[in-house]
């Protein structure tokens, strides 16, 4: 049961404007015309006004006063996190030297004339070192690997597999050096034999040695058609790629192994046979974060008070990204002061600081006076005259970065052999800062758990806190949907782009960031709760739609209006009735599709509206259903939808 709220007037307009008629019968009894013609009683109804405008203030509590509360409480804003992608550099040619790209090069999306360009920096330095083709080998049957290098040499052509390839069959290559984060082109002589793979679907994976074992590269391009004829393969090596000794000889190797396909798909009938084989470093792949990194900034000269504070010239701060570090100059140099929370259990002689990423500021230990009157310093403080300087922030973040594949397309700053870059993948991890309305919620919530899980609310707040790169959090307590008595299930969204729709890959979350939720969840929880952090199960919708647009109106662009407002509806992250996500468990009526499609400009008249489940991840169309449901704790998302635009 909430709390009573005490009302400290409790009289409205009616209740001012009869006790100021009152007052005036008892001191002007003259005055007998009290009807709402007379100019007098309208002053009283005026001056009834403005006392009610002021009561009613009066009840308030002021934004500044509650804001002065949180803070007083331990209470910080969340601040923004960043939107992180790889970014792959391309060479104007094959690398001959190593090139470097340094730590915070600036990338961005180009700019148009109605949006200005979104900055990215790299995370760390990326080396694109050259490369060439050592040894080539081939294992079939589980057998021990044959060399191939000697037959490459002498021209003669070899089978890449056994006679009928099986699952598990390798072509193992050979390169001179290991290549950590680049991309190699491997150029293929093949003759067709092996014809009848399905380019889009081969029953082929290239895999990286890194020493732990082998991993899977990402293949953004294969003219070979699946070593099918002559081409190029463009394969990105992971970036703990090692050097091994494998059939007797060091190189730094790679592999092409057969798999198993999807049903329905073809397999090789026979072995492609390779005449001819190179390797080259044609670029390099680096992780890169939608904010500014600023090196070192002078913050100024300290004056020797205590709680002295100073200002950052960018704000907010993005945490988790770059380690901000505070150094105070002194007779041996910079000496760098540690971060802290707060100032409870600090000394008069530890060098703590406090650092607020969301205001921007940076303030050292203040003086507290006893009850007997002495001053208690906690927190050194910088001698006056001294520097104070910050290293390694950054500013920015937000959903602004979650930009969709091949955005990223800018260099802002010219790099010798590099001809060009793009984004291979989406930008994931964007999440908007917390705002005052967000904080006066989680307020009262950090007031009561101080930071101990044990309602569903607590545990969502603590998430929300620990890693807020999420866009949504939910917890499940026992008795809901499949929760067994003693556990809860935690459901975390991460943020993803929302560029001509959510893909799925978008919405599953990093087994780092599971890992690191679930380890803070350990310490928090009550004894004996078992905790499972995982996404949410996704309910894929397809609507098939049919509309009649105004006459002289361009249907290319109302069915963009259309299938835009699909996506941004049926979304799980920001659709729904009231723009914040779809809710869990709501199912999706055909009723509100009619709707949306009708609010769409140039729509005369929405002709049909059909609604299909699907598994979002085989593709598989379920029946037409004027209602699809939805499980209690899962999500809406679209998956293809399709509009006809006729015109009327």
């Amino acid at each position: 049961m909430a709390l009573p709220v005490p009302n400290l007037d409790d009289r409205r307009f009616q209740d001012l404007v009869d006790d100021a008629k009152r007052m005036v019968m008892r001191r002007c009894p003259e005055w007998t015309d009290h009807n709402v013609s007379d100019p007098g009683v309208t002053l009283i109804e005026t001056f009834a006004y403005m006392t009610d405008q002021l009561l009613f203030r009066l009840n308030q509590v002021p934004d500044r006063m509650y804001v002065k509360f949180l803070d007083m409480i331990g209470l910080r804003l969340i601040p923004a996190t960043p939107a992180e992608v790889p970014v792959t550099f391309w060479l104007s040619a094959p690398a001959i030297t190593s090139v470097g790209v340094a730590t915070g090069t600036s990338v961005a999306t180009p700019r148009t004339d109605l949006e200005e360009s979104i900055l990215f920096s790299t995370r760390r330095d990326l080396q694109i070192v050259p490369c060439a083709l050592s040894q080539v080998a081939t294992v079939v049957d589980d057998d021990s690997p044959v060399e191939r290098t000697e037959e490459l040499k002498l021209g003669r052509s070899f089978p890449a597999f056994s006679s009928v390839p099986q699952v598990g069959d390798v072509l193992l290559v050979g390169l001179t050096d290991p290549v950590p984060s680049c991309v190699v082109r491997l150029d293929f002589d093949c003759h067709v034999e092996g014809v009848g793979v399905h380019p889009e679907q081969p029953p082929l994976v290239w895999d990286a040695w890194t020493g732990a074992g082998w991993t899977e590269c990402l293949v953004s391009r294969d003219d070979t058609g699946a070593l099918n004829k002559a081409g190029g393969v463009l394969v990105h090596v992971p970036d703990n790629h090692e050097a091994s000794v494998l059939i007797g000889q060091r190189a730094g190797w790679l592999r092409a192994r057969v798999v198993e396909v999807s049903e329905g798909f073809p397999t090789y009938s026979d072995s492609p046979v390779i005449m001819g084989l190179s390797a080259s470093t044609v670029g390099g792949t680096v992780a890169a974060i939608h904010a500014e990194i600023v090196d070192v900034e002078l913050l100024g000269m300290s004056e020797g008070v205590a709680g002295q504070q100073f200002h950052l010239s960018r704000s907010p701060l993005l945490g988790g990204v770059a380690s901000p570090l505070v150094e105070v100059s002194s007779s041996d140099g910079w000496q760098e002061w540690r971060q802290v929370s707060g100032f409870a259990w600090s000394g008069p002689t530890d060098r703590h600081y406090v650092l607020d990423e969301v205001a921007g500021t940076v303030t050292f230990g203040p003086a507290v006076r006893d009850a007997d009157g002495s001053l208690r310093q906690h927190g050194a403080v910088p001698e006056a005259g001294e520097s104070v300087r910050i290293r390694r922030y950054a500013t920015g973040g937000g959903r602004l970065g979650n930009v969709g594949k091949g955005t990223i397309r800018t260099l802002k700053s010219s790099i010798p052999f590099v001809d060009r870059l793009e984004n291979l993948e989406f930008a994931k991890g964007g999440v908007d800062a917390e705002t005052i309305d967000e904080a006066k919620a989680r307020g009262p919530i950090l007031l009561r758990t101080r930071s101990r899980a044990v309602t569903a609310e607590d545990y969502e707040a603590i998430v929300a806190e620990i890693a807020p790169e999420l866009a949504r959090v939910r917890c499940v307590t026992a008795g809901e949907d499949d929760v067994q008595a003693g556990a809860v299930r935690v459901l975390v969204v991460p943020a993803a782009s929302e560029t001509d729709g959510i893909k799925l890959g978008e919405l599953v979350p990093d087994e780092d960031m599971l890992r690191r939720i679930a380890a803070h969840l350990d310490q928090v929880r009550l004894i004996g709760t078992r905790v499972l952090v995982e996404p949410p199960r996704y309910r894929g919708v397809t609507v098939v739609a049919r509309l009649i647009a105004r006459p002289r109106v361009d249907t290319s662009r109302v069915r963009s209006d259309a299938l835009s407002a699909l996506y941004a509806y049926l979304n799980p992250i920001s659709g729904g009735p009231d723009g914040t996500g779809w809710p869990f468990g709501r199912p999706v009526p055909a009723g509100e599709i009619f709707g949306l499609l009708q609010r769409i400009r140039g729509v005369d008249m929405v002709e049909d509206v059909r609604l299909f489940g699907a598994n979002p991840v085989t593709g598989v169309r379920e029946s037409e259903s004027p209602r699809i449901e939805l499980d209690p704790c899962s999500l809406v998302f679209s998956f293809a939808h399709q509009v006809r635009v006729e015109q009327s």
